[in-house]
């Protein structure tokens, strides 16, 4: 069936169904599903619906893709509350009518199908920034992490995969809109093969590097496991810790017996201690008897009183040394410096605590970090980014390059990436899945090692190239210990930094820009010609 052939109502009711229907089927291409070979023709069809209408038609239809796409995506946060999931999914949802909005806008250029890819980009970059520090969820590159775009990555970032993926669905729009001129589809497909062809090509790192250290380390990833998933996650108190304590002194068990390598390093999850262990002198006296056990640095994650500040508290990354450093206890550490709002910090507080009750949950609003997380865990030069910070472009670069870095390793940096999180409130709902994705892209880009800690799941260790070493599934406890390769060298994609999305944003304006002005040449023309129709013939 035709599109042209058919009533306008009808058309844009065809038009209705296929924004949604790309909006749901591009849930699909995301884990938990992994069904990564839909997202191109997913992208086709939105493509498809938002080109060749009005801009203010391509952002309602953008918008029944938002909402039909991100509620299916974060329907994890129903575990918080159908009001929250719901908002989330509607608020950021206008990001993706605004991408509707740029395509429907631009559907009269010749180039098209790369206006595409830029709106994409451009909206992605935006909502990585705001509203309140952003929410990147949902970025097309995160359902493009084992797949022959993911080494993009390491040329962009996110915005190249994500231009990539999005550059092939609007070349398979075209070619169904070119479908009565051949040589236009086979161009078409032509530039789809090639898209596809030239991401494979781009050669992955391997190997250790040893300009600045040793080449390889052994390190250790722990999950001791929770009481329970959900909000009480972290109900029962000193049990998360003490869970941690014995599966690290298990570790170093086997370590002993000879069963498993020693590690150089070990990294704990964030919240591993459920306890503030520099004011808790029983918490610090049972992390310690780990520390020593395993006699290695261990990277323990615990939320602390913000100093002199008790209003506020931190997310921390501590570096917790062994009695065998000869300088027992924590030492150098890392806050989180982006705290998740209404998870970690409640804006207008004072006038939404009193509609909304589950807010007394969250006592204490978190304080941001001022720095970068770098630090040396024995002897690896460790990058620390903490949960959902692993979503945000500009945290991961920051580490890899050394910008923000203070102390003594100002300027250094990470050699290594670690994320240590904590998804027991979002246990069996794929959240869990979405974020180990996100870590196997970040590897690609920055060509680093990630070593992920969760309390309850998903722990893995992923190699530069995107692959994982080993992971431990959900509300499992256990350990994985690998040898990994450190790296020095900076991706093309650290040395541009945020470079892409700004080219992106300029290349959009000028598109949008030239689709204005040949708009306002085409209605100059048309009144003309009605002029003259109603010109009397003397």
């Amino acid at each position: 069936m035709h599109l042209d052939s058919t009533s306008p109502r009808a058309r844009m009711w065809w038009r209705v169904l296929g924004a949604v229907t790309g909006g749901l089927l591009l849930v699909l291409s995301f884990p938990p599903f992994d069904v990564v070979w839909v997202a191109p023709p997913a992208l086709a069809v939105l493509t498809f619906s938002w080109h060749g209408v009005s801009a203010r038609r391509g952002l309602w239809l953008g918008y029944l893709t938002g909402v039909g796409f991100l509620a299916f995506h974060v329907s994890w946060m129903r575990v918080i509350g159908d009001d929250a999931w719901l908002l989330l999914a509607g608020v950021f949802a206008v990001f993706i009518a605004l991408v509707g909005a740029g395509v429907a806008a631009t559907s009269r250029l010749r180039i098209w199908p790369l206006a595409v890819p830029v709106m994409w980009v451009v909206s992605e970059a935006i909502r990585d920034r705001a509203p309140l520090g952003g929410f990147p969820w949902g970025g097309l590159a995160f359902g493009q992490t084992s797949t022959m775009i993911t080494p993009y990555a390491s040329l962009g970032g996110a915005p190249a995969v994500t231009f990539a993926i999005s550059l092939v669905g609007a070349l398979l729009a075209y070619a169904v809109i070119s479908r009565s001129r051949p040589r236009l589809v086979v161009a078409a497909l032509v530039g789809v093969a090639l898209v596809v062809g030239v991401g494979r090509a781009i050669p992955r790192p391997s190997q250790g590097q040893s300009e600045a250290g040793p080449a390889t380390v052994v390190a250790a990833v722990v999950q001791g496991n929770v009481p329970a998933a959900g909000m009480d996650a972290m109900g029962e108190r000193a049990a998360v810790l003490l869970n941690h304590v014995r599966e690290t002194l298990t570790l170093a068990a086997d370590v002993d017996a000879g069963r498993t390598a020693r590690p150089d390093l070990v990294i704990w999850p964030e919240n591993s201690s459920d306890i503030d262990p520099f004011v808790d002198l029983g918490a610090a006296a049972v992390i310690q008897k780990a520390v020593d056990a395993i006699g290695v640095p261990v990277l323990v994650g615990a939320v602390v009183t913000a100093p002199n500040d008790p209003t506020h508290i931190w997310n921390t990354g501590i570096v917790w040394q062994p009695k065998s450093s000869g300088d027992p206890g924590p030492g150098a550490y890392y806050v989180k410096q982006h705290p998740v709002p209404f998870g970690e910090w409640i804006p207008m507080r004072d006038l939404l605590s009193r509609v909304i009750s589950r807010l007394d949950r969250i006592p204490r609003d978190f304080a941001a970090g001022p720095d970068t997380g770098v630090l040396q865990v024995g002897p690896a030069r460790l990058g620390d980014l903490i949960c959902f910070e692993v979503a945000y472009d500009e945290l991961g670069q920051a580490a890899v390059r050394g910008d923000g870095v203070q102390g003594e390793l100002s300027g250094l940096g990470a050699r290594v990436m670690a994320v240590q999180t904590n998804n027991a409130t979002y246990g069996r709902t794929g959240q869990p899945e979405q974020q180990l994705a996100m870590s196997r892209l970040r590897a690609v880009e920055h060509g680093r090692s990630f070593l992920i800690a969760a309390t309850s799941g998903i722990s893995a260790i992923v190699l530069p190239d995107g692959s994982l070493a080993g992971s431990i599934p959900e509300f499992t406890a256990g350990y994985l210990v690998e040898q990994i390769p450190l790296r020095d060298d900076l991706t093309i994609s650290d040395r541009l930094g945020s470079l892409p999305e700004y080219l992106a944003v300029g290349a959009a304006v000028a598109l949008l820009v030239v689709a204005g002005i040949g708009r306002r040449r085409q209605r100059d023309v048309g009144s003309g010609l009605r002029t003259s129709a109603e010109e009397p013939v003397p």
